[in-house]
């Protein structure tokens, strides 16, 4: 196989998904530092890679528009297709990396379709049986089966591409501006440890929450026993949940929900010294940028999408029905059950526990 000039990565999902493909671009960045590397990415998540030196250029594709027969057919959606099938095909690239599962069969037809369109010769990724548009496949052991970094680094290890470096750059002025934003709150000292929490999920699935009292009980708990500060971590629209966990503080955390970019957000996770949060993409960029981290999982899959790498904890009561999201080569029930005991059953010291054991380590 001939070294090549021109790679096209596709990662069209969220922001903690696209978080496990970090390593496998960085990968291939170090193994080929010569050839153009594009990454394919949705418009939300395009921000991670915004500027990054592991690849040359980001392309976003809408591709919610697309997820059934119907919103396809639609005269906007055909032409959004045609336009990046022009894209594609006038960059010439000679390696596809599709890192995605191939959980249904339109999803399967959805990426034959956009892996044909691109003119690659070779096209390598996960086949469950659904692979037979690539030209190299790995074998899909399901969700689980490894974690969803491990799977990425193995589609791009087929062609010999390895890194011992995972972690997601950070530039320095992120860092200025995250520095700038916790000065601004008059509350921070640099002296004094930085516990990042993020009480949310995103919004692909609420049921992954822990409840907003049992976050406060444990950053007041951490600011008395250990004096750290707290800062209160969110997307847009998570505002009003950080506030709602400084509300029922009886310390002052740095309520900075809804309040940065994804760059700033992970100066901030990088300036931190520990991060405590629920299965989430912000729990992923910290993890990321190499801060410990204590992950709280209740029906999703720690074994697919926990934290990766070391000193990192996972906390969750551990269920015959848990995991019920992404279980196997299933999608499982995305918003959980009715009663999700496997979150409820999370007790504050547990996830105290943890936090200290990554402390004092």
């Amino acid at each position: 196989m001939t070294t090549p000039k021109r790679i096209l990565v596709v990662k069209l999902a969220d922001m903690g998904d696209l978080l496990t493909a970090i390593p496998a671009l960085r990968a291939l960045r170090e193994s080929f530092p010569q050839a153009r590397i594009d990454a394919l990415v949705t418009p939300h998540s395009a921000p991670i890679l915004a500027g990054s030196p592991l690849v040359d250029e980001v392309l976003t594709f809408e591709k919610h528009r697309y997820d059934s027969p119907l919103s396809m057919a639609k005269p906007s959606s055909l032409w959004g297709m045609m336009r990046l099938w022009r894209n594609l095909r006038s960059r010439r690239y000679e390696w596809l990396f599709i890192l995605h599962h191939l959980t249904t069969r339109w999803g399967a037809l959805k990426y034959a379709g956009l892996a044909l369109s691109s003119g690659a010769k070779e096209r390598i990724g996960l086949d469950n049986g659904r692979g037979c548009f690539l030209t190299q496949g790995v074998k899909d052991l399901g969700f689980g089966g490894r974690h969803e970094v491990e799977y990425w680094l193995e589609v791009v290890g087929v062609v010999g591409a390895k890194s011992e470096n995972l972690t997601l750059p950070v530039s320095e002025g992120a860092v200025e501006e995250a520095q700038a934003l916790l000065e601004g709150s008059g509350r921070w000292r640099e002296s004094v440890p930085l516990v990042a929490i993020h009480p949310g999920s995103g919004e692909y699935s609420l049921a992954r929450r822990w409840s907003p009292d049992r976050f406060a009980q444990v950053a007041d708990a951490l600011m008395e026993r250990y004096g750290t500060q707290v800062a209160l971590l969110g997307g847009p629209d998570e505002a009003e949940l950080t506030q709602c966990v400084a509300s029922l503080m009886h310390y002052e955390a740095i309520d900075l929900g809804g309040k940065t970019s994804i760059p700033v957000l992970a100066a901030l996770l990088r300036l931190s010294r520990l991060f405590v949060g629920n299965d989430s993409g912000v729990m992923h960029l910290a993890s990321a940028v190499g801060t410990p981290v204590v992950a709280i999982f209740g029906p999703s899959n720690p074994l697919a999408w926990g934290p990766w790498g070391p000193s990192h904890e996972v906390v969750q009561i551990e269920l015959e029905c848990s995991p019920c999201i992404y279980r196997g080569f299933q999608l499982g029930r995305l918003e959980g059950c009715e009663n999700p005991a496997c979150i409820n059953q999370v007790s504050p010291d547990t996830v105290l526990a943890a936090a200290e054991r990554l402390l004092q380590g």
